[in-house]
């Protein structure tokens, strides 16, 4: 069987930025008040824009035990004494202002437990935060200018569709009379007073500039992320995300008795690439109470707890998504512009994040525990994203962002790839407990702040004349003023149908009786009131005659309308099967997205069961191939300590054999020079004997004899270390010199430097085979097996000796030669003069032919070998010529 080649998928274009200019992520800091007072505080306020961070006492964060104070810079910093307002003027009002003006914006609260996140964007009773402030500031804009409900409806692809005012007034009628559907909730109901007077009528704020040929409407949705779920706060019925789902006799939903895990929305990608939440429930409202009051009611199903730093600690990621839809009205400024192009949805994210928590701090036990893991590794991932895309703009790479790695990220990966601007409020406690956490939240928003976004461009203009809605309205107020002057349209009409029936009959001739016996006044009345009763009977008839033409006419129209009455009733029969079919349809297609919603979550769970196999294979393998390069590296490094050895080995022998070979010589020249001494000894004591008995000459007395000399001159060779002594003759003697082993066949390197002095001394070491050079190098060494350095210094009697340092030249296992030195010759130069001694006067004169015994050693060339005490080099020679003045 021929395995089919695999197509590639083709790879999906690259969204162009929406502007090429780039604006950073504006970060901003907030600092809580300290809860106790003479509590240790760990942040100092130094400017608007700085902050600087003291270690607290106990806490060294420099190896010399000093205490270390850095400073972070934001856009801005507010201080325990700024206000909500003044906080929402500089962060969140801009973000309004560009909502109202098509262009989409993100923000959300940063900090660890207990830093004042939740009480910045929400608030309290009278001190409103950045949400409520928010929709009011929205609806202060927009309030004049907002479409009756139901004329924008949000489709389930995170898209707008517009229909008609008659559409919009069915569609109320359908949904009031149906109680399955959810009842808007009105901003006349009393409100929690929980939430009551959040904000102060003079803390209002407005967008300037709003489109007045455009209407509006505002949608609003609230999620929750928990454990990396999503779940809509809006339901109706919502289960709990922990409990799982029973049935009310007491028995798991499922046949077995496995647990229904629990169901959570699911991210998708519309048409135009943004990420968006499928199935999450959108709720239009017309007023700041009415949204404020849908926000509130999810805000009581958000996951919270009590833990040791926060009382009402938040378990999960919170997110309100204001959306705005606006449509340009048609060229009358009448009715919006019924094109589903023009529609322009916008939408600001207002996000809650949950603290990050160290569990040894929190106390953090069993389910809080899971809830903290997920809390940190959601921060964890969204600090990954933004340090990859921190590095790709500053070094120029390309590496894929992880986005997908968490739901926080994957919802909001088009805002960060430049769908609208993003501001981030860190929230800090100033207490010295958080100074190691404060410490990682500064590091990350001073990382965040190097993050630049794309600015989003303006919306196109729609092309129609402006002023459209102030016209038409001057026009209707014109119109309903001059029918009021009328009297209205319905009142006018009668009378002057009447008149014009009046006007159509002749007049009627003067009745006025003067003259009793007047015969012409009533003749001519009756003449006139027959002819105007025959114009009435003509009217009558033809009146008759036009109302049997209508009513024939009316008949065939009902007649005409009865046949097509019948036709629409049987339409209606066709289209009550055809709803029935739709309705059987809509319950099939809701099983199977109930089913496919199964099957995604059980593709889920795979998903995350193969990424959490592949991660430990993953590992399993780097962890084999740790292991396969320690056993190589173990190998390699046991052959070459065994290389080592062995070549250590071979050294050690060499050197040893050479070290032997030099002691034999040493101790063969030592025996030779013990033999010549003695050799001389007898020669003299033969000299002695033999003069001694010579005739004619008297005997020495005893405590003068010869052989007193002897005695004198044996002590003599052990003092210098076996040296010979010397010669008996008046001229100074050259000694023995010793050739050294390693003028044989062995070539030499004769290092010399330039700066050697010439000291002119008749000792100079003569090498044959030797290369002389100046400066050592590789390839004279690489020629030669042995190497010497001449080396001058002064010693400290102020006299300049020469020493020559003798080595091996070894071939290294690199290619290259190293020298090993052995030994060091010494040979120093004596100048100064000694007085000289007297002869006995029993010794002949020096001119004698005689051959007596030498009473002074300045007399002669004296020859020693030196050989330093405990060294194992070899012995040198020192040459002392002494110039010795003879009597006259």
């Amino acid at each position: 069987m021929i395995r089919q080649a695999k197509g590639r998928t083709p790879r999906r274009p690259n969204k162009k930025p929406s502007s090429t200019q780039k604006d950073p992520v504006g970060v901003y800091c907030r600092v809580r008040p300290l809860g106790a007072e003479g509590e240790e505080c760990c942040i100092e306020v130094i400017s608007g824009t700085t902050i600087q961070l003291h270690a607290p006492e106990g806490f060294k964060t420099n190896r010399n035990g000093e205490y270390k104070e850095t400073q972070y810079s934001f856009k801005k910093v507010f201080g325990v004494s700024m206000s909500q307002m003044e906080l929402f003027e500089h962060v969140a009002k801009p973000l309004v202002d560009d909502l109202i003006h098509g262009k989409n914006g993100l923000l959300f609260t940063y900090g660890v437990t207990g830093s004042g996140k939740t009480f910045t964007m929400t608030g309290s009773p009278g001190q409103g935060g950045l949400l409520p402030r928010s929709l009011d500031m929205i609806f202060n804009s927009i309030g004049p200018y907002q479409t009756k409900r139901y004329v924008f409806k949000t489709d389930d692809k995170n898209g707008m569709e517009v229909q008609s005012e008659v559409d919009a007034l069915l569609e109320r009628q359908k949904r009031e009379n149906n109680p399955s559907f959810p009842k808007p909730s009105s901003s006349r109901q009393k409100l929690d007073p929980e939430i009551a007077d959040m904000i102060k009528s003079e803390e209002a704020f407005k967008t300037e500039g709003v489109d007045e040929d455009s209407s509006y409407s505002v949608f609003v949705s609230y999620i929750e992320i928990y454990n990396n779920y999503i779940y809509d706060l809006l339901e109706e019925n919502q289960e709990d995300a922990i409990k799982p789902k029973w049935n009310g006799g007491g028995t798991p939903v499922r046949q077995n008795t496995e647990f229904i895990p629990p169901q959570s929305k699911i991210l998708r990608e519309d048409q135009n690439h943004n990420m968006y939440v499928s199935g999450c429930m959108e709720v239009e409202v017309k007023s700041a109470e009415e949204a404020f009051q849908v926000f509130w009611r999810g805000q009581k199903k958000r996951k919270v707890a009590n833990t040791c730093l926060n009382r009402e600690s938040s378990r999960s990621h919170s997110v309100l998504i204001v959306k705005l839809a606006q449509a340009p009205l048609d060229a009358d400024g009448d009715n919006i512009l019924q094109d589903k192009s023009q529609v322009t949805v916008s939408q600001l994210c207002l996000v809650d994040l949950a603290g990050s928590e160290r569990t040894g701090r929190t106390g953090a036990e069993g389910t809080r525990i899971r809830e903290a893991g997920n809390i940190n590794q959601s921060l964890l991932n969204l600090r990954t994203c933004i340090e990859v895309l921190r590095e790709n703009q500053m070094c120029g790479t390309n590496r894929m962002v992880p986005y997908r790695d968490s739901k926080v990220t994957h919802l909001f990966k088009n805002y960060f790839d430049g769908e609208g601007k993003v501001r981030m409020v860190v929230c800090v406690n100033p207490k010295a407990d958080d100074y190691e956490e404060t410490v990682l939240v500064m590091r990350f928003a001073e990382m965040t702040q190097e993050v630049e976004v794309a600015r989003p461009v303006d919306r196109p203009i729609c092309g129609f004349t402006p002023g459209r809605r102030h016209r038409n309205r001057a026009f209707k107020e014109e119109l309903t003023r001059k029918l009021d002057e009328r009297g209205g349209p319905i009142d006018g009409d009668v009378p002057f149908g009447l008149n014009q029936v009046v006007h159509s009959l002749p007049p009627l001739p003067s009745s006025e009786l003067t003259d009793p016996n007047d015969d012409i006044t009533l003749p001519r009345l009756i003449e006139a009131l027959q002819n105007r009763h025959r114009i009435r009977q003509m009217m009558i008839d033809k009146y008759n005659n036009t109302a049997n033409l209508m009513k024939s006419k009316l008949q065939e129209l009902g007649s005409v309308h009865n046949s097509k009455d019948n036709l629409i009733h049987e339409q209606n029969g066709e289209l009550g099967n055809l709803d029935k079919i739709i309705q059987n349809n809509k319950v099939e297609l809701e099983r199977m997205e109930k089913i496919i919603r199964m099957q995604e979550h059980k593709i889920d769970i795979l998903q995350k069961t193969t990424k959490i196999y592949e991660d430990d294979k993953r590992s399993m393998k780097y962890e084999l191939e740790t292991r396969d390069q320690r056993l190589q590296r173990e190998l390699s490094e046991k052959k070459r300590m065994e290389q080592r050895m062995q070549g250590q080995v071979t050294d050690t022998q060499y050197k040893w054999e050479k070290e032997c070979d030099r002691r034999v010589n040493a101790m063969q020249l030592e025996m030779q020079n013990k033999l010549w001494v003695k050799d001389e000894k007898l020669k003299q004591l033969k000299a002695i004997v033999t003069e001694s008995k010579t005739p004619g000459r008297p005997d020495p007395p005893p405590r003068q004899t010869q052989p007193q000399r002897p005695s004198r001159e044996e002590r003599l060779p052990a003092k210098r270390s076996a040296s010979p002594s010397p010669v008996p003759t008046t001229t100074p003697v050259r000694p023995l010199h010793r050739r050294s082993h390693s003028a044989g066949g062995e070539k030499w390197v004769d290092h010399k430097p330039t700066s050697s002095l010439d000291l002119g001394t008749v000792l100079q070491p003569v090498i044959p085979n030797a290369i002389q050079v100046s400066a050592a190098s590789g390839k004279a060494l690489a020629k030669c097996d042995r190497y010497m350095l001449t080396h001058q210094e002064v010693g400290s009697d102020g006299e300049i000796q020469t020493k020559y340092v003798k080595g091996e030249v070894i071939q290294t296992r690199g290619g290259g030669q190293s020298v090993q030195f052995t030994d060091i010759e010494t040979l120093k130069q004596e100048l100064t003069a000694v007085p000289r001694r007297k002869r006995k006067s029993s010794e002949g004169a020096p001119g004698d032919g005689t051959g007596g015994s030498w009473t002074d050693v300045e007399t002669r060339c004296s020859v020693a070998v030196e050989m330093r005490a405990g060294s194992n080099m070899g012995p040198s020679f020192e040459h002392h010529v002494n110039t010795k003045r003879r009597k006259p």
